[in-house]
């Protein structure tokens, strides 16, 4: 098999209007867009279809295929899995899924977790957060189950950069080596990297241990809760306030780097 496919690859990359060839190649890398969109769908609400992501997902799969470069030697599933996560993630803001006050309390608990880093040089516990809003630590909870489904979204989004030619560089793509032809991009793209892991690294060992496992390893988050001994659910809070952290701590760590750029 893995001949066949690189005759088919070679095949491609000869005449990308061959036809067989392509659809051969997506649908050999179809359940790539299945496993993805588990992996997405795991911090949605039940409301979003799995189903739906995995055609969302098919066009990211797509758009891989037609620019994938084998001059960068990095292997199509490295290169494919952010740009078929991105699609689906697209087509969900597209659709402005998230109730406005979802949004409203997602802002609320990222000013409070502004402040608070601020304040405590730090990142503030969920009795922190609670006390600063004056709620409730089971609201706060609440609200981070509410603000999940925004979470994974928010990761993506924090850890994109620009290019001219268009390709998105997601938090995969920070961490390897895609041989960025470039240099503005590589530059960008290493600043990203940098404060992706101070910032990892400036968590609790639990909220960093969440954000590795899932982002990183692939694990679900029934399988990270089994590890750590709580439930998917309590994940799901952990996750979602480790992000609220990385995207205020990373938003003003590359604030940082703007003018040295300029």
């Amino acid at each position: 098999m893995p001949e066949e496919l690189a005759d088919i690859w070679e095949r491609f990359f000869k005449n990308p209007r061959d036809q067989d060839a392509r659809e051969r190649l997506i649908l050999n890398y179809a359940p790539l867009v299945k496993f993805v969109a588990g992996r997405v769908r795991a911090a949605l609400p039940p409301s979003v279809d799995q189903a739906d992501l995995v055609s969302y997902g098919m066009l990211g799969l797509i758009e891989a295929i037609e620019r994938f470069d084998r001059k960068r030697e990095v292997k199509f599933e490295t290169f494919a899995i952010p740009r078929i996560r991105g699609s689906m993630l697209d087509e969900l803001r597209a659709l402005d899924w998230v109730p406005r006050s979802v949004r409203a309390k997602g802002r609320e608990l990222a000013q409070a977790m502004t402040k608070l880093q601020s304040t405590l040089r730090r990142d503030p516990t969920e009795e922190e957060l609670a006390a600063e809003l004056n709620v409730a630590l089971d609201e706060i909870r609440d609200r981070l189950d509410a603000s999940a489904a925004m979470s994974i979204v928010a990761l993506e989004d924090i850890t994109t950069v620009g290019s001219e030619e268009g390709d998105r560089v997601s938090l995969l793509d920070t961490l390897a080596d895609l041989g960025a032809e470039q240099p503005g991009e590589a530059i960008e793209a290493e600043e990203t990297r940098r404060a992706l892991i101070e910032s990892i690294e400036s968590l609790v060992d639990r909220e960093r241990k969440v954000i590795v496992l899932y982002y990183f390893e692939g694990f679900t988050l029934a399988r990270i809760g089994d590890i750590l001994g709580v439930t998917e659910s309590r994940v799901s809070q952990i996750h979602s306030k480790a992000v609220l952290a990385l995207r205020v701590r990373m938003a003003e760590l590359l604030a940082d780097t703007q003018p040295a750029r300029r």
